[in-house]
């Protein structure tokens, strides 16, 4: 199939992107790196009457770290970009780990990081990374800029806090957080395909103690949003990441993950292998422990 006609603009402010998703006359929908919004051109799933292509305002290709520290994304900076930059590799290593498992480099190349967040679907790995790492979302309308925490950003599948007359302007990832390991890890049926589930951990050691200080669970592919976990996460802390540990934090995702089934794997299915993806990256995490 073929997408149904739509006219195509290139603004070069984001005033002038936000002023043509405004008007009410006719559907207007954001184009930056397109692996998700021209499949469903081509299936006719969308058919907006124009395309508002961000990758021509400068603001927007913006990567950098910030006076405070934290990372900040623009809207059309690529996926390839962020995990290849140095700084990301070096204070958000989850960040540029879970890039590597969407799709093929063909996909990260064109693929924009705030463009895959946008879209939400609940199996890909930059939702749960934003969670597990607590992002901000910068969103600009007509009327103004607001920022919404990673909580309050991802609504339902497919669905986000950015309306219709508004534009997801740039992701911002907090300082990297002293003293911590991480892992990220998923079930796919085949390399490059859609999390079966997924899990992203981030633990902390009590440097005196030699135990779990902190501990973020975060799961995709197991809920309608990103799925955190605080049952997995309490049987991790105070421990020392051992077999007991690991066995308790299994047990939580067998009682509270709650994902669906669908033909693709059943739920019984999808909560198996998350405790297992959930032990394996513990160790993982707790081996990366400074």
């Amino acid at each position: 199939m073929k997408p149904t006609p739509f006219d195509y603009t290139a603004p070069a402010t984001v005033g002038e992107a936000v002023a043509l998703l405004a008007d009410e006359t006719r559907e207007a929908k954001v184009m930056a790196g397109g692996q998700s919004l021209v499949p469903m051109l081509n299936m006719r799933l969308a058919r907006p009457e124009l395309l508002v292509d961000i990758t021509r305002i400068p603001e927007l290709g913006r990567l950098h770290v910030d006076e405070e520290g934290a990372l900040r994304i623009g809207a059309a900076v690529g996926q390839a970009r962020v995990a290849a930059d140095t700084a990301v590799r070096d204070g958000w290593p989850l960040l540029a780990a879970a890039i590597g498992h969407i799709g093929h480099p063909q996909i990260r190349h064109r693929g924009t990081v705030c463009g895959s967040l946008a879209h939400h679907d609940p199996a890909a790995e930059l939702p749960t990374v934003a969670l597990a790492l607590d992002a901000r979302f910068v969103i600009t309308g007509v009327h103004g800029t607001r920022t919404v925490t990673a909580g309050e950003f991802f609504v339902a599948t497919f669905s986000t806090a950015v309306e219709p007359d508004e534009l997801l302007t740039e992701v911002v990832f907090p300082p990297p957080r002293a003293g911590h390991g991480w892992a990220f890890d998923e079930l796919s049926r085949r390399h490059g395909d859609f999390a079966t589930v997924g899990v992203a951990v981030l633990l902390q050691r009590d440097p005196g103690a030699g135990t779990v200080r902190t501990a973020r669970v975060v799961f995709c592919g197991a809920g309608p949003v990103p799925v955190r976990l605080p049952s997995a996460e309490d049987a991790l802390i105070g421990t020392d990441a051992g077999e007991q540990a690991l066995a308790a934090a299994a047990r939580a995702v067998h009682a509270g993950l709650a994902p669906g089934g669908d033909v693709h794997a059943t739920a019984e299915y999808r909560r198996e292998g998350a405790a297992h993806l959930l032990i394996r990256a513990c160790i993982t995490a707790w081996e990366r422990c400074p």
